[in-house]
């Protein structure tokens, strides 16, 4: 009998204030659609996805727990931090409520992850901006971004004003130590490369002895004849939350 068809499951939580578009960004990575108007997060969601990383050949299986981002959920989402390997800080670029806030969100996942987590800051709806406002939505990237990324070739979609510059947001992720993309999970510009520079960083860590693979409930390591699941590492179990 084969092994399974991934080479690492890894975990990831998705936080940041409410309407920053946590859900979409899960939606987009997982099904490849937009959701236009989704329904607040209660509780927790979950969906899976299996990424191949760029020039490695490696095989990853993502699965992802998608928080609420209000007050009244915190205690629950608090308890799907434990053990997650990985983290998308998520904010508005076009609210500088969204990115003051995730300084909060920033400290309430250290303090209740695991200290190795792979933490990356994710700046969400470029596509709000204009065209000169987005013309760099990832400065380590070397993709162009798609041309449906610019709201003014759709005379339908109104622009708002960047509250919250690449430079800063940069600046930022670098002084805490976290990886960081602008990404918008309309076009779906980045959305999978976000996923991609975190689980590299992750499997750089397991590399390093700073994860201890199947050890740690955030990291599983594919072994022939084996079903290795998450679980154990979720926290609050799986009653809450529906696989997609």
């Amino acid at each position: 009998m084969s092994g399974p068809a991934w080479d690492y499951v890894l975990k990831f939580i998705i936080t940041g204030d409410a309407a920053v578009g946590k859900s979409s960004l899960l939606v987009r990575l997982t099904d490849q659609r937009f959701l236009a108007n989704p329904d607040p997060t209660l509780g927790v969601e979950f969906g899976s996805k299996l990424i191949t990383l760029p020039g490695e050949g490696r095989v990853v299986k993502l699965q992802c727990w998608d928080t609420a981002g209000t007050e009244s959920f915190r205690a629950i989402t608090r308890s799907y931090y434990r053990g997650a390997a990985g983290c998308l800080l998520v904010y508005d670029v076009t609210s500088r409520k969204s990115f003051v806030n995730a300084r909060t969100w920033l400290a309430d996942v250290r303090e209740h992850a695991d200290p190795n987590l792979t933490c990356i800051l994710v700046g969400n709806k470029v596509d709000l901006c204009s065209s000169s406002e987005s013309s760099n939505l990832n400065p380590s990237s070397t993709s162009s971004p798609p041309k449906s990324s610019n709201p003014t070739s759709n005379p339908n979609i109104k622009s708002r004003p960047r509250e919250v510059s690449t430079a800063e947001a940069a600046e930022w992720a670098k002084s805490e130590g976290m990886l960081f993309v602008e990404a918008s999970a309309k076009s779906g510009e980045n959305v999978e490369q976000a996923f991609v520079d975190a689980s590299k960083d992750i499997l750089d860590k397991i590399a390093r002895g700073l994860f201890k693979d199947d050890r740690s409930p955030g990291v599983k390591l594919s072994k022939p004849n084996t079903n290795l699941t998450l679980e154990q590492g979720a926290g609050g179990g799986s009653g809450s939350c529906c696989a997609s």
